[in-house]
């Protein structure tokens, strides 16, 4: 994600909704990459650093994957790799297929 100005609060740094969306967004893709559809049940995102311009980063990883829950890491990093902002989401498994084969591991 590239930061603009209309990411930023009154605080002149990114919003912490702005990260939250990107971190949900890497989550979805790595829980629903099973191709089924997974939606989160609960989620926490916790903020270290700010920051206000360039690019962030998000990289997901699925630490539980079980029938009906999926448990999974994000961290948002900037350019320089610096950790931004983590979060923390479990999500639950329907019985609804996607339109795509699951990815393999």
């Amino acid at each position: 994600m590239y930061i603009t100005p209309e990411h930023l609060n009154g605080g002149g740094v990114c919003q912490g909704g702005a990260l939250f969306t990107l971190a949900d967004l890497a989550f979805a893709a790595a829980t629903n990459s099973h191709a089924r559809m997974t939606l989160s049940i609960t989620s926490t995102i916790n903020f270290f650093r700010s920051e206000k311009v360039g690019y962030l980063y998000a990289e997901a990883r699925e630490v539980f994957d079980h029938k009906r829950l999926s448990n999974c890491e994000v961290s948002i990093t900037n350019e320089k790799g610096d950790l931004i902002a983590t979060l923390t989401g479990t999500g639950y498994r329907k019985d609804i297929e996607l339109p795509f084969d699951p990815l393999e591991e």
